[in-house]
């Protein structure tokens, strides 16, 4: 059977930034839209933060040219705003699963006696939308009473309703990442979100068909989604709580289909909107295939002990929503740099 996207494309026709694909159409950006900063974390191979590094140990690319790095700054510690949200999806992880993620999330915040590195709020997900924790603290302890405070909603979406549930999920997936980027949008510094789920289902693949005008509004959405989080100065990490009972499944790699910029309407599908796809071309880092999930937070919380804030002046587009990947090498071997993976410039 296929299954054609027209029937729930009212479902994800989101509201990011409403009319936001036709108003870059339209309207040529100000000077200060050009001015683009990545916030770029260098790992070692053992997934190390790397201090101390310098200007010159960077080269950026921008549509395979090299860019001159108008600003640059090294920042350790908490010398800059920044803070962490933990999402707790309850919507994209099976019941049974859920009280082991919350378990691992309650380790995690228990080390240390409760000190946390850097300010941590919590966020939930569920059939009822996604609510925020409330103000970030450092106190595990008390983000653990909060967490228990909060009660698990009657999820009525779940694994088992089908390609019609799985749209759902999606759609309340998509507009909690939302939520959050508008938020955030309004307030200074970097943020680190931390969803911790399985994924929201692809719906990719031979037997899902879509029309020109749904390409249009899905290709709107990945465009929106790339200036939400950038300008939100959100990086976005992946956590799997299944662990190794899912070590090897179809889904853990599946996505890396997806992870090339789309350039054009007729490119998307909606795995370009997948929960992984999103976080690594944020910038963000994707932990699946381990059961310490505790570990795999306290991993994503460390990229902001240690990273660099660089900004370039963005290419003008050929067009309007005119792709550009960008590329961050650094000058010193058996060093990775993560940052966002691309930008749309405009005319």
């Amino acid at each position: 059977m296929t299954l054609r996207c027209g029937s729930f494309l009212s479902l994800l026709c989101l509201s990011v930034a409403p009319g936001f694909a036709q108003q870059l159409v339209s309207t040529t950006p100000a000077p200060t839209e050009r001015q683009i900063t990545l916030d770029v974390a260098v790992n070692e191979k053992s997934g190390a933060p790397v201090p101390g590094l310098q200007q010159q140990d960077f080269t950026l690319l921008d549509n395979k040219q090299p860019q001159t790095i108008t600003s640059f700054k090294a920042i350790t510690g908490a010398a800059e705003p920044i803070q962490v949200i933990l999402v707790v999806d309850e919507v994209n992880t099976v019941f049974s699963r859920v009280a082991y993620e919350r378990d691992e999330i309650e380790r995690y915040f228990k080390r240390d006696g409760g000190a946390l590195p850097v300010p941590i709020s919590l966020a939930y997900l569920s059939d009822k939308g996604l609510v925020m924790g409330g103000t970030a603290t450092k106190d595990g302890n008390a983000l653990i009473a909060a967490m228990n405070d909060n009660k698990n909603g009657l999820r009525t979406v779940t694994r088992s309703q089908g390609f019609y549930g799985a749209a759902e999920r999606l759609e309340l997936s998509l507009r909690g990442l939302e939520q959050i980027a508008n938020y955030e949008m309004a307030r200074p510094g970097r943020k680190i979100v931390v969803w911790i789920s399985p994924g929201w289902p692809l719906l990719s693949g031979p037997r899902i068909e879509m029309t020109s005008k749904d390409q249009q509004n899905y290709f709107a959405s990945v465009v929106n989604f790339s200036y939400l989080l950038r300008r939100a100065g959100i990086t976005l990490y992946s956590v799997d709580p299944l662990g190794t009972s899912d070590s090897g499944g179809f889904r853990t790699f599946y996505y890396e289909a997806f992870l090339k910029g789309v350039k054009k309407p007729s490119e998307v599908q909606l795995g370009n909107l997948a929960l992984q796809v999103l976080a690594t071309q944020s910038g963000g880092r994707v932990f699946n295939s381990n059961n310490d999930v505790a570990s795999e937070i306290a991993n994503c919380v460390r990229d902001t002990t240690a990273y660099y804030e660089v900004t370039f002046e963005g290419l003008r587009g050929d067009g309007p929503n005119d792709y550009h990947p960008l590329e961050m090498k650094v000058d010193k071997p058996g060093l990775t740099a993560h940052t966002r993976t691309g930008y749309y410039a405009q005319p």
